[in-house]
């Protein structure tokens, strides 16, 4: 996370360490400045100087050393990154009918080692807040349990997403904020707005299976766009997508995109936007991992440069504060009547506790902590599972190196098919996603998605070191591969 000018001391300080380590200025092994030196080149308090430290050492990125001081953390050896999708040329009717069963079905089988998940683990989230909140909502606010909620939404917690918008760039009415059941059905309501049956929706390539699920059961027609595994969504293609095609809607996430967690750089949001207004196309964009990307610039929605209303955003918090919650919210821009008609008839109100808990927790002040917090343990995580692909899976994978999150993406040697390795292991009760999953057609067939987000316990290296022995073992003796 890079820190902004309002950012606390000790964070601005260990931000600007941190972008030293990873560019390799300050290497694995070199020792770092005392406290009381670090707090004199800084003329900050020690204590200010050891918050920093703390917040690196969360990080995984520096270790201490017992009467010797701080040192450069080893991170994961630099792997290539995968290369960029070529995906078809024309609109395609999406057709995944088994994707879901396959993707959700095993995942609660008891003993299962899971690399499915991209949302954090309940004691990486801190349940006891969330519980705190809800108490506190139900003390205070008991009579609404006996009342139809409004559909519009309670205002305290309307106001509350328009003040956190402001981290996104966005200057929002609270008004015309819409609290939904949660991320995937803001993007549905916008969907449905913006679009009718046979439409064409453009994509990031690859995508999320969920994306496409929700294409299916909406008759939209799925316009794959190459995808950078660092930049995102190329714009060019895009651009001659929208002079040729008769897109109607483009679905993107531009920061930390699932799968392959890259991020659209600034500039390219602010030329998203612009695009938008000049085709009069429906921009759906995502912001639901924003919170978890490391530079702050980044955090900055394509919303933000939005001045003619084609650009809806969707979020929740299911990946920063508790996914049990089922929140999240919406600002549609010039669709918002439509989408206002559309919820009041499909969906209707979500529970007013429940929207007054979401504002309590997000206007306490140990929000910003929590969520350092949730990002340095984030990044531990990634570099451990890309010290661990490194070292044990087949020579020649490439993997990406997202700016946080929880997703690594994967692309196994070409012989390798990816199916048959998430079939081998199963049989040990280890789940990995195929790349097939996140496309309508097979171009994935040798990549593989790992989340990082499931509860990490002891097992979880020794399962992820094991996937890499059995990728090699299919490599030497490959099977037919299963379309």
């Amino acid at each position: 996370m890079e820190a902004t000018d309002d950012s606390p001391l000790y964070l601005q300080i260990a931000t600007s360490l941190a972008q030293l380590i990873r560019q390799g200025t300050l290497a694995a092994g070199e020792r770092l400045p005392s406290v009381r030196e670090l707090a004199r080149q800084h003329g900050v308090a020690q204590s200010t100087a050891v918050q920093a430290y703390h917040w690196l050492e969360d990080a995984r990125l520096i270790q201490a050393r017992p009467r010797s001081g701080f040192f450069v953390a080893q991170r994961a050896p630099s792997l290539p990154q995968p290369s960029v999708s070529r995906p078809p040329k024309k609109a395609q009717t999406v057709s995944i009918d088994w994707i879901g069963l396959r993707a959700l079905g095993p995942r609660y089988e008891p003993g299962l080692i899971s690399f499915g998940s991209g949302t954090a683990s309940p004691e990486m989230l801190n349940p006891d807040r969330v519980r705190r909140a809800l108490v506190r909502a139900v003390q205070r606010h008991r009579h609404l349990l006996c009342v139809y909620p409004a559909s519009d939404g309670q205002e305290p917690a309307r106001r509350a997403l328009a003040r956190y918008a402001l981290g996104l760039g966005c200057s929002l009415d609270p008004a015309r904020i819409m609290i939904t059941g949660g991320c995937m059905e803001s993007i549905s309501l916008c969907l449905r707005a913006a679009t009718r049956p046979g439409d064409v929706v453009a994509i990031e390539s690859p995508t999320h299976f969920s994306f496409l699920e929700l294409l299916q059961g909406l008759h939209l027609k799925a316009l794959e766009i190459p995808t950078h595994p660092r930049h995102g969504m190329s714009l060019d293609a895009l651009q001659l997508a929208l002079e040729t095609q008769p897109v109607k809607a483009v679905l993107v996430v531009p920061t930390l995109s699932n799968p392959l967690g890259s991020c659209m750089p600034v500039p390219e949001r602010r030329r998203l936007a612009a695009m938008a207004t000049r085709h009069e196309v429906a921009v759906i964009e995502d912001t639901i991992y924003n919170d978890l990307v490391e530079n702050e610039e980044m955090r900055r929605s394509v919303k933000s440069f939005d001045s003619s209303g084609h650009v809806m955003i969707c979020d929740s918090f299911s990946k920063t504060l508790a996914p049990g919650l089922r929140l999240g919210w919406l600002e549609a821009g010039r669709w918002t009547e439509a989408v206002r008609r559309i919820k009041d008839v499909q969906t209707g109100a979500q529970s007013a506790v429940l929207e007054l808990a979401l504002a309590d927790l997000l206007t306490q002040a140990g929000y910003a902590a929590n969520l350092r917090q949730l990002q340095g343990q984030a990044s531990a995580r990634l570099d451990e599972a890309r010290s661990l692909i490194a070292a044990h899976f087949p020579r020649g994978t490439r993997v990406t190196d997202p700016p946080g999150g929880f997703l690594l993406w994967l692309e196994l040697p070409k012989g390798l098919d990816a199916v048959r390795l998430h079939e081998a292991c199963l049989q040990e009760k280890i789940l990995v996603a195929p790349g097939n999953w996140f496309s309508n057609s097979p171009r994935f067939h040798n990549c593989l998605r790992i989340g990082v987000g499931s509860e990490w316990s002891g097992a979880h290296p020794a399962a992820l070191r094991r996937v890499g022995e059995l990728a090699s073992v299919l490599l030497a003796a490959p099977l037919p591969r299963v379309a």
